[in-house]
């Protein structure tokens, strides 16, 4: 009879690697805490709106393409892909409203026209960016992160120079452009998933190459008909799914898991892969001699941001947006300072509004606009509604004056979601919202090990694990742990 693993968690990584698993012949359960799948990436309706919850862009196309292949599917099997053009609109301090264009001669023609010269550049620094993306994403990505071995081969040494590694990408950005308004826009996806420019590796520029070459795309129907896709293709493959399902102990019988202990009762399994929140996972599910790393351990993480959301139903059309728009009419680096340096609520806080009714009127009601607001903040922060309605009226002020029309009277629903809302739903450590930041010394074999190293058959999957924070790398995470697993049993 096959193996029976138990995957707790049905967010992308717990899903990819219930999948891979059910497809090389093992016998999956996937238990979830809440009333649905996705994780991160739940939905929620209401007055006739549909939100989703949390991931809202839609990069690196090819990963989810290379995903469903797997299973001789296609993304088109299950849902159907736009590319927004302009990729996304910004809002820089002026304020300056300035749209991302999705054809390269017209990127190249905008950043001639914010920097002179800098069209060449820029041609350098994707060329760059290209080769990182290659290397990092169809190689280092898939390793397991569990041995330096894994990097003894001389090609990969050879690799890993021209990743720059070792380089920042403060530094790196710098050596190819100087507007202001050009590095805030290749350092953005820095700020919003990792951490300061300074303490980033330069090999994150393959995210500049995943933005402004491959481009940002959506599924109509919202991002949430990724994971019903997901969902379906494991069905597909046998895997049961349980919800309303919490995991209250992973039980370890002389270094080997034997099963979990749910409300309901003991489920013995052969294998158990976490796709929970790591720290959950291992302080709180495990007893403590079972646990490899202590609270000490996890308090001396660098945890890329949390978020203050806002989903936001008006019962009017909104001029000046896109489907994604950056507000970048604050200053820059001192909102970066307040997340990583000096942690604490931003005194001037960029954010980020996504509208997709823009592009999907199946999102809202006819003449309708649906909004989804965030704030990017330091983890571990108290969240009274007090506070949440502070920068709540901070933000919508900047966005009315951008729009030139009233919103806040047109609101006809309203739901804020921060740092206890993470805790609540996720057992997210520290309220975090992407995992840990990509720093150097969070990279590879220095993130979190996927695999247990006191109970035999445990393992970890996710955004707090490799390859790391965001949708394609914990689609990634899930493919890579089901691997060893393979391997091991």
């Amino acid at each position: 009879m096959s193996k029976h693993v138990i995957v707790i968690g049905a967010g992308f990584a717990g899903l990819a690697a219930a999948t891979s698993l059910a497809q090389q012949g093992f016998r999956v359960t996937v238990l979830e805490k809440n009333e649905g799948p996705g994780g991160r990436a739940r939905l929620f309706r209401a007055e006739g709106f549909t939100f989703d919850m949390g991931p809202s862009w839609y990069w690196m196309p090819d990963v989810f393409e290379q995903y469903f292949a797997r299973f001789g599917k296609k993304v088109a099997d299950y849902y159907e892909l736009v590319r927004l053009d302009p990729s996304y609109q910004v809002i820089f301090k002026g304020p300056e409203a300035v749209n991302i264009p999705a054809g390269m001669s017209e990127l190249r023609a905008l950043f001639e026209q914010l920097e002179p010269g800098s069209a060449a550049r820029l041609d350098e620094f994707l060329r760059q960016a290209a080769y990182k993306y290659e290397v990092g994403i169809n190689k280092f990505v898939h390793m397991p992160g569990r041995s330096l071995l894994e990097f003894a081969d001389p090609r990969l040494l050879v690799d890993a120079v021209r990743l720059d590694l070792l380089q920042s990408m403060h530094r790196h950005v710098r050596k190819f452009f100087k507007d202001p308004r050009l590095l805030e826009l290749v350092e953005f996806p820095i700020l919003f998933l990792g951490a300061t420019s300074e303490n980033t590796p330069a090999l994150y520029s393959l995210m500049n190459y995943a933005d402004l070459a491959l481009g940002t795309w959506y599924p109509m129907g919202g991002m949430h008909k990724i994971v019903e896709g997901m969902v379906q293709l494991a069905l597909e493959q046998g895997v049961q799914l349980e919800y309303n399902a919490p995991v209250q102990q992973i039980v370890v019988e002389k270094g080997c898991a034997t099963g979990v202990q749910t409300a309901a009762g003991f489920r013995p399994a052969d294998v158990v892969v976490a796709g929970a929140d790591y720290h959950h996972a291992e302080q709180h599910l495990l007893a403590p001699e079972w646990r490899r790393y202590d609270e000490a351990y996890w308090n001396s993480r660098t945890m890329a941001p949390s978020s203050l959301l806002f989903y936001l139903g008006v019962n009017k059309r909104l001029p000046n947006l896109r489907h994604h728009n950056l507000f970048f009419d604050e200053d820059f680096s001192l909102h970066a300072e307040e997340i990583y340096e000096n942690p604490q609520w931003p005194s001037r806080p960029l954010f980020y509004a996504c509208a997709p009714s823009q592009t999907d009127p199946s999102v809202a009601p006819e003449g309708s606009e649906n909004l989804f607001l965030l704030i990017p903040v330091a983890p571990d922060l108290p969240d009274p509604e007090a506070t949440r309605e502070h920068y709540y009226h901070l933000i919508m002020e900047r966005l009315e004056r951008h729009c030139g029309t009233s919103i806040r009277d047109a609101v006809v629903y309203k739901r804020s979601y921060a740092h206890q809302d993470f805790r609540d739903d996720y057992h997210s450590y520290k309220g975090n919202a992407y995992g840990l930041a990509n720093t150097l010394r969070q990279t590879a074999i220095l993130k979190p090990s996927l695999k247990s190293k006191k109970v035999s058959n445990l393992y970890f999957t996710g955004q707090l694990t490799v390859p790391g924070p965001g949708v394609p790398p914990s689609l990634i995470s899930g493919q890579v742990v089901a691997r060893e697993v393979a391997k091991e049993n």
